[in-house]
């Protein structure tokens, strides 16, 4: 059976031809032709089984054959809000495999110890979209930009918001325990805070939890940044199991 291949075009309903980059991979890479097969998605909910009508040097034209909404693979929306790493191959790969899994949104926290204090979204955001395809996820992940801290924690949220740390003197639960007592719905979310290398501020949690954070662990291991964020991720989508 051949293979399908997936593209990704935010407005494939209302568009005849792949984007740029998407156009490139498809005549220079898998050599589409006139009347091949391929399937879009517009990273909001639907796929498109499409129709090769022009393959050109530059362009790849299309018809839509059939529309393909897909049915929700989770409950409610999971958010990972997290302290990028100063290197930046460790983001790249936790975007990647989260992404793969399964997550609405990737947000990025300048914390009082960050070692990383810019980020540009561009690469993320593209190695997000690759995931997409690869794993045929029908929604896209959003990702966000940087923010500091406070200003995260200062944004109203609703729904069921969690904050990972390390500090002993501090009273936590685990978050599979605690994601197990839930009931998602669509409309809930679940938000979980992971710090960086050197864990979140004593002050920056309890913040956190002043705003309705409850604090958390992952387990008994002290994990790497990308590693707990991940772990975290997989939590949200096995409890619901």
């Amino acid at each position: 059976m051949k293979e399908v291949r997936f593209f990704f075009v935010p407005d494939a309903s209302n568009q005849s031809e792949l984007p740029e980059e998407e156009a490139m991979h498809a005549l220079r890479v898998l050599r589409l032709k006139s009347g091949d097969e391929m399937m879009l998605m517009d990273g909001k909910g639907t796929f498109y089984r499409a129709e090769v009508t022009l393959a050109a040097t530059r362009r790849c034209l299309y018809n839509v054959v059939e529309k393909l909404p897909q049915e929700r693979q989770w409950a409610g929306r999971i958010q990972l809000a997290i302290a990028p790493t100063k290197m930046m191959d460790r983001m790249e790969w936790l975007v990647e495999k989260a992404t793969e899994i399964g997550i609405d949104e990737f947000d990025f926290l300048n914390c009082k110890f960050s070692e990383r204090k810019v980020l540009r979204t561009v690469r993320l955001d593209k190695i997000v979209t690759a995931a997409v395809k690869q794993s045929h996820k029908a929604w896209k992940p959003a990702v966000e930009q940087m923010i500091t801290f406070k200003q995260f924690i200062a944004i109203d949220r609703s729904g069921y918001k969690f904050i990972a740390h390390c500090y002993e003197e501090i009273e936590k639960t685990e978050l599979f325990d605690e994601l197990r007592t839930i009931d998602l719905k669509d409309n809930d979310s679940v938000t979980v805070l992971i710090g960086p290398e050197g864990d979140f501020s004593i002050d920056e949690v309890k913040l956190a939890m002043q705003h309705g954070y409850k604090s958390i662990s992952l387990g008994k291991s002290r994990l790497r940044t990308e590693t707990a964020g991940l772990m975290a991720v997989a939590m949200c989508q096995l409890a619901q199991k």
